[in-house]
């Protein structure tokens, strides 16, 4: 056999060596990140329910998902393990990197107007948006006599019967 006829599955075989080699360094290192958790730490589970670990155990691991409510979880079952900010965040709804020196964006925009004092609806005057009802516009009576004319065609009709222009 040639070099060349050999060539494309050392290619081959390379190519499955590196595959390999990337999930084993991966598995790796979610082992290491299960096996450093601590009792107190934040984590969520492959099935994305977050709890607080409570006892870690050689291949369990009991977490506190709540109030009186303890589950008991094989190791492999924990996805991330969560720095506390972050369990926090997700969990409790509570920021702790907000900086002292940064501005805080408000939830609704009446703290943006110059004025302290609501603005009242009564002062609101109705938007024009160029519709016009029938009886505010002049009628134009040419205008209107065709529509009538093709109405009366129309009404005249009966079931079976076709326009013949």
């Amino acid at each position: 056999m040639s070099l060349v006829t050999l060539l494309p599955f050392i290619v081959l075989i390379g190519a499955m060596f590196l595959m390999t080699r990337s999930a084993k360094k991966k598995q790796n290192a979610a082992a290491q990140m299960r096996n450093d958790m601590q009792p107190g730490s934040g984590v969520r589970t492959i099935g994305g329910m977050y709890a607080t670990v409570k006892e870690v155990n050689e291949d369990t691991v009991l977490l506190d998902a709540g109030p009186g409510v303890d589950l008991l979880f094989a190791k492999n079952a924990i996805g991330a393990v969560l720095s506390d900010d972050e369990y926090n965040r997700l969990v409790h709804g509570i920021e702790h990197d907000l900086k002292d020196d940064e501005a805080v964006v408000p939830d609704d925009a009446s703290s943006l107007t110059e004025t302290d004092e609501p603005a009242d609806a009564s002062d609101d005057k109705p938007i024009d948006l160029g519709k016009k009802d029938a009886a505010d516009t002049p009628a134009d009576e040419s205008a209107d006599a065709e529509p009538k004319k093709a109405d009366e065609a129309d009404l005249k009709k009966s079931d079976g019967e076709s326009d013949a222009k």
